[in-house]
């Protein structure tokens, strides 16, 4: 339901963009720092609007690729952790089991 609403919203951006683009046909004068050129506005509109979304687009991906390798990096630790816990439960057994040995040749050996 997320990804319906983001795309209806961005149609609505871009109907928005395009609108404003149209009624804005005029040429300006653009300051380059090497020169001047004559444009219409409607395509500086445009190629804004399409810089901007790809900026964002790579940031996404940037930061998706980022989470990816979070993910990876940390399921990677999960399964670590699981061999560990796996390994260490026999051991903690026998080491409950000889405590208990210690514990009652202690209490023989007030008995006694």
């Amino acid at each position: 339901m997320r990804f319906q609403w983001n795309l209806i919203l961005g149609l609505l951006f871009a109907l928005i963009v395009a609108i404003f683009a149209v009624v804005n046909v005029d040429s300006v004068r653009v300051n380059y720092v090497f020169g001047y050129s004559e444009i219409p506005l409607i395509l500086i509109i445009l190629g804004s609007a399409l810089l901007g979304g790809l900026i964002v687009g790579m940031f996404g991906i940037l930061r998706q690729y980022r989470q990816q390798r979070q993910i990876k990096k940390l399921e990677k630790e999960i399964e670590q952790l699981k061999s560990i816990k796996v390994e260490e439960k026999p051991v903690e057994k026998k080491s409950n089991d000889s405590s208990e040995k210690a514990n009652e040749d202690e209490s023989e050996n007030q008995n006694q």
